[in-house]
Formats: C-alpha cells, sequence, structure tokens
C-alpha cells in the first residue's frame, strides 16, 4: 500500500506521535481536539506550555477550522492559567516556526522577567531605519 504525501508528513512528525501516545510528553492538558504539553527543552520558562492540535496540519494557515478549534483550546488553557501571558503561533521555517505541525505557545509574564520577544530586535532595527538611524 502506498501512502500519500500528507500520510508521510505525519509518519515523521514529532507532534504526531505525540498525540498519537507514540512518543512521550508532559501532558499538562487533553482535549478530543488537541493536547497542552510541555516543550520537550524545556520551554522559555517553567510555565511555557504547547497547545497542538490531535490532526496533522502544517501550520495555523493551512486549515482554518483546524486552527479556530486548537487556539480555541489554547484560550481556554490560559484563561485557567489567569495570568499575563504571550500566545503565539509561528507559520514556517522564517518565522522561526522549526516544527511543521500547527502549535501555539503559551508563555506566562511577569514584569521584569527579562524575557525578550523573539520580534524585538527586528521591531528595533526597523525603527531605526524609518527615523533614519544607522545600525
Amino acid at each position: 500500500m502506498s501512502t500519500t504525501p500528507t500520510q508521510q508528513k505525519t509518519a515523521s512528525c514529532a507532534f504526531c506521535a505525540i498525540a498519537a501516545g507514540t512518543s512521550p510528553a508532559v501532558v499538562v492538558r487533553e482535549w478530543d481536539d488537541a493536547l497542552a504539553i510541555r516543550p520537550r527543552s524545556g520551554g522559555v520558562n517553567d510555565g511555557h506550555v504547547l497547545v497542538i492540535p490531535r490532526t496533522h496540519v502544517a501550520d495555523a494557515i493551512e486549515d482554518p477550522d483546524v486552527t479556530a478549534d486548537t487556539v480555541r483550546r489554547a484560550a481556554q488553557y490560559a484563561a485557567e492559567i489567569g495570568a499575563d501571558l504571550n500566545l503565539i503561533t509561528n507559520v514556517g521555517p522564517n518565522s522561526t516556526q522549526t516544527i511543521l505541525h500547527q502549535h501555539w505557545h503559551i508563555i506566562p509574564r511577569a514584569k521584569d522577567d527579562g524575557l525578550p520577544l523573539p520580534w524585538t530586535p527586528q521591531h528595533t532595527a526597523r525603527a531605526a531605519t524609518q527615523n533614519g538611524e544607522h545600525q
């Protein structure tokens, strides 16, 4: 039996393996359509969680219905922790997406936590260019 490109993609997808229960993960919340897991790297802080759909889609623009369901789950989880936070997703390698399976980062924040936003250097450089400054 031959496989389709989507099946090949999901067979080698780390998040699909976690959703299927064939790869370990620290699961902090489960829904029928999504999981909230701790990043294997430990994340950028102690509360960093990823919300992933159980269905394989490469990113947040591939399937708007899966995206809507998954961000709803991310927002539900975020509301439960009730803190200031970043709710972030990336689309494509040029936006720093490293696993091509849609996922939402929930990153709790605190005043003066020292955690820079990923786009801060780009924003600073763009503002300087627009103001006629040179780096």
